[in-house]
């Protein structure tokens, strides 16, 4: 699979404050050959009165990946919230995403007609339905509330690169972490991926919630069994709790 460009998500001015500007650019322009690409792509494929997009959608995931199509098509449909000919359900969709106002942002939207894009939009929420990731019905209520440290949690699809946007790699063990407990300030949390034990970390604002116990994988169940089995201290031949 292709390696895509990471999508910048903040605004400019953000860029410039934490001098990511450079960062902030080389998406823009990214974000703009991905609007031409898909405007060119759905007019190619419209000939006579009939579309025949059959694999567009595939090809613009496969070139620019899922991140940057979802992004520029949500942009598009957003500058466009009043125009009917794209449905309520890809206007609800699209009103899912954080884009910042940048006037720059005029820049990266899907010229062609709105009705074929509209069908595009479908066919690439389509293949995303096909991932079959955890959302936020598979998690547990009140988020906000949470303290994350020893639970099992999702972690947002958006954040994971697409070869990896799997229910299997949004499992997530939290360990620790000031952004484990809530109403803290610092937003870090520690742990490692139950599928291969792989450390890292991410931010509060990047997981969807705990996931819900009746949706626990037994793979997922039997390591987090494991994780949470009562360990020996050698010294003292103690067990600790």
């Amino acid at each position: 699979m292709a390696e895509h460009k990471p999508l910048y998500r903040w605004s400019l001015d953000n860029a410039i404050h934490n001098n990511e500007r450079d960062l902030w650019r080389d998406s823009y322009k990214e974000n703009c050959d991905c609007a031409r690409a898909i405007s060119q792509t759905i007019s190619e494929a419209y000939d006579h009165d009939t579309l025949h997009l059959n694999d567009c959608a595939k090809l613009m995931i496969e070139k620019y990946g899922f991140n940057r199509v979802n992004y520029v098509l949500a942009n598009t449909i957003q500058l466009s919230h009043n125009d009917r000919r794209y449905s309520e359900t890809n206007r609800v969709w699209a009103r899912g995403f954080h884009i910042p106002y940048d006037k720059q942002r005029h820049d990266f939207v899907v010229t062609a007609h709105p009705g074929l894009t509209d069908i595009f939009t479908r066919q690439v929420l389509c293949e995303w339905r096909a991932l079959g990731l955890f959302d936020v019905s598979h998690c547990e209520e009140n988020d906000s509330e949470q303290d994350y440290t020893g639970k099992v949690v999702v972690i947002r699809p958006e954040f994971l690169k697409d070869e990896y946007k799997t229910p299997e790699d949004q499992l997530f063990y939290i360990s620790g972490g000031n952004g484990a407990r809530p109403g803290a300030i610092g937003r870090k949390v520690y742990g490692e991926f139950l599928k291969d034990s792989e450390k890292t970390h991410y931010f509060r604002d990047e997981i969807i919630g705990v996931l819900k116990e009746e949706y626990l994988p037994e793979w997922a169940a039997a390591k987090l069994a494991n994780k949470q089995e009562p360990k020996e201290d050698e010294s003292s031949g103690m067990t600790i709790q």
